[in-house]
């Protein structure tokens, strides 16, 4: 008892000796908690935010700091894995965009707080809590359903939910097809579609990301789309053996990547826009001047 009052006075000691001081008892590990909650009220913000960052901070020196007027400190407290619910649901709707994304970042984020975020009007909190690996249903179900799609491209590009993503792969925006064609929990059957899907950037995000059965690189090979064409020359998901082929397409500049591919190399050429006029990159084998796609 003697020992623990001499380090009491000592730490009432230190907290008078200037702003410093005050930071490095609100660092320091053996501070005890009772210190630690005198110090949530410290005039110095920095003070402020060391003791939002601990761990080990109690619940009474927390719930203060997530009503801060320093948005830096609010934000600590959004990022802390012992911040509780209650509080994460006060920041989760606080005015600083940078404190309510911190929370969608935060392990301790429960079905409550992630509700919240799924009916925020904040498009990239919404987002940001689409990137989640395991959604509850309904919150998934809500975000299929989502008014921006980039909050849904986000969620197909991310998603492990079977359902979710069958149920994306009719969504009518391009892009959120292209966050499909991205992910690797796709089934061999929706990426065969996916290799049918009429948006030239879907087919060549696919190609880019996944490995395709042998009848959809067949077909692909064919591709009218230069785009695509050159994207499965330089992906690193492509056997050998169709790179090979081409090696020998019409167009140049697919059969000069694919020639000049290296495995890991990671500067495979950027995709570029065909020129206006120049029909050949933009046809097929045998089809010359066909439409692209």
């Amino acid at each position: 008892m003697m020992a623990l009052m001499g380090k009491q006075k000592h730490v009432g000691d230190a907290t008078g000796d200037g702003a410093d001081a005050r930071l490095a008892l609100a660092r320091d590990p053996a501070t005890p908690q009772m210190t630690l909650i005198d110090l949530a009220s410290d005039a110095s913000a920095e003070v402020r935010k060391a003791v939002a960052t601990r761990a080990d901070a109690p619940a009474q020196a927390l719930r203060p700091l997530t009503r801060d007027h320093d948005r830096h400190v609010r934000e600590a407290v959004a990022r802390n894995p012992s911040t509780s619910v209650g509080n994460l649901l006060r920041l989760v709707r606080d005015a600083d965009r940078w404190v309510r994304w911190a929370v969608a970042g935060n392990p301790a984020c429960d079905e409550s707080v992630r509700r919240v975020m799924a009916e925020a009007p904040d498009k990239e909190l919404r987002g940001l809590l689409a990137e989640t690996r395991e959604l509850e249903p309904e919150v998934a179900a809500r975000l299929v359903h989502d008014v921006s799609p980039e909050v849904r491209e986000r969620l197909a590009t991310h998603t492990h939910d079977p359902d979710v993503i069958t149920a994306l792969m009719a969504d009518r925006t391009a892009r959120v097809r292209k966050g499909l064609a991205r992910n690797p929990r796709t089934t061999a059957a929706q990426r065969s579609d996916l290799a049918r899907d009429p948006v030239v950037d879907v087919r060549a995000a696919l190609v880019l990301a996944v490995g395709l059965d042998e009848a959809d690189l067949r077909r692909l090979l064919d591709d009218r789309s230069v785009q695509v064409r050159t994207a499965m020359a330089r992906s690193e998901m492509i056997p050998p053996h169709i790179r090979q082929e081409l090696g020998r397409d019409p167009d140049e500049m697919v059969a000069g990547v694919a020639r000049d591919f290296r495995p890991g190399s990671g500067n495979a050429p950027v995709v570029r826009a065909a020129r206006a006029g120049h029909q050949s990159s933009g046809s097929g084998r045998g089809r010359p001047g066909s439409p692209r796609r």
